[in-house]
């Protein structure tokens, strides 16, 4: 049994059950239930086909027709038990012929209404792992370190909303997909694979390398050039993972990773992936992301980055978004381009209370030469770090400048 092609298969059949008519909710735990019956037939009978009457289809040749047929009888079993048995049998009655699966793929579709915008951002993470990446409830939980109740949960309310009017299966009709494709859909699309991303590594699944997946198959799906740009950011940032901690565990900041580890071929895939969508000159804030990670990525040493180049592209970054965090980073950049006085006085005009702005601060009065001021606000930066290993790494920084040891 092959579970990549399980879990590539899903959000297809998935859709083609909410096309059919299948309340969303409804589809999703029919398809739930056909992997979970693959993953039982599959690998002991060849042929499942004869387990399930001559119109179950053959996965060998047709996997995704034989999920579709199973998830949809699925589907017809639990009508079945719903109060409106009328329409239930019409339902029965009105069954697609069995046959290969439509080469149609409403993939796309799904990372939309994954997407809806009435759900939080946990939720809508939550909800596209599951219906478009094919984890299951426990890999999701194990992920986001919660209990698999409080996961099932947060996932079952997601899909009661974006099935909407809280029809009954039995009563569900084929669905337009109109609404989830209008413009501005793709940017929500985008930050829910891009809040994937970000949470990295975690139990067993890997959301990285999931979100890089999920991204890719996405890119096949849309000609965005805001798609292209997220995905040149993930396998720019993707390359540099295995520098980023020591073997203890401990934080390695960007200037003292070894750079002869960064995994070279995705940094080529992502600057050739950027290049082609920054050539479309519609630039969007991914594209400005993945631009700085690459001018990171082609600097031979830290010594010789481009920062000057970095600064400009924050400003363009700063003028598509006007993000208080983008103008923290900038301000690192200026003090690395034009020196410690000009990134100090560009970190003046922000809030202190911003995440980071103390760990900021911090450096450039270290690169200023103010050790005292230095020591105190890394010290002050541990104690608002976000996770156990930049608290370790801020508070050995204090601790070397208060013994007298630079840099």
């Amino acid at each position: 049994m092959d579970e990549a092609l399980l879990r590539s298969l899903t959000p297809g059949v998935l859709a083609i059950l909410v096309r059919r008519g299948a309340d969303f909710a409804a589809a999703e735990d029919a398809v739930q239930d056909a992997l979970v019956e693959a993953v039982r037939v599959w690998p002991a009978d060849p042929s499942p086909s004869s387990r399930l009457g001559s119109s179950g289809g053959d996965p060998i040749r047709d996997p995704k027709g034989w999920l579709v047929t199973v998830a949809w009888r699925r589907f017809l079993d639990a009508t079945r038990a719903d109060a409106a048995r009328r329409r239930r049998e019409d339902l029965v009655a009105e069954e697609p012929a069995p046959g290969p699966a439509p080469a149609v793929d409403d993939t796309l579709q799904l990372y939309f209404l994954c997407a809806h915008p009435s759900l939080t951002p946990s939720s809508a993470v939550a909800l596209t792992l599951r219906a478009v990446g094919g984890l299951t409830t426990r890999q999701i939980a194990q992920a986001y370190l919660v209990p698999e109740a409080t996961m099932a949960q947060r996932i079952s309310r997601a899909k009661r909303t974006v099935s909407g009017d809280g029809v009954s299966p039995a009563r569900a009709k084929p669905r337009a997909w109109g609404g989830f494709d209008q413009p501005g859909d793709v940017a929500t699309v985008l930050r829910v694979l891009y809040l994937v991303f970000n949470e990295g590594y975690s139990g067993d699944v890997d959301l990285a390398a999931e979100a890089i997946r999920l991204t890719r198959q996405l890119a096949a799906a849309i000609d965005h050039p805001e798609v292209a740009g997220l995905l040149a950011l993930m396998l720019l940032h993707h390359a540099r993972r295995a520098t980023r901690t020591a073997p203890d565990g401990s934080l390695v900041p960007l200037a003292e990773q070894d750079r002869g580890r960064w995994d070279t071929a995705s940094i080529a895939e992502g600057v050739e992936i950027l290049q082609a969508a920054l050539a479309r000159d519609r630039l969007g804030e991914f594209q400005a992301q993945a631009a700085i990670a690459a001018l990171h990525a082609d600097a031979p040493t830290a010594e010789e980055t481009d920062w000057v180049q970095i600064v400009e592209w924050y400003d363009e970054l700063t003028r598509l978004t006007d993000s208080p965090v983008v103008r923290l980073n900038r301000a690192v950049a200026v003090g690395e381009a034009d020196g410690p006085h000009a990134g100090l006085a560009a970190l003046a005009a922000l809030d202190d209370s911003l995440p980071r702005h103390a760990a900021v601060a911090a450096y450039l009065h270290e690169r200023d030469g103010d050790l005292a001021t230095a020591a105190r606000l890394y010290a002050e930066a541990a104690q608002k770090a976000p996770n156990l290993a930049e608290r370790d790494y801020l508070t050995r920084q204090a601790a070397r400048l208060n013994t007298g040891r630079g840099r």
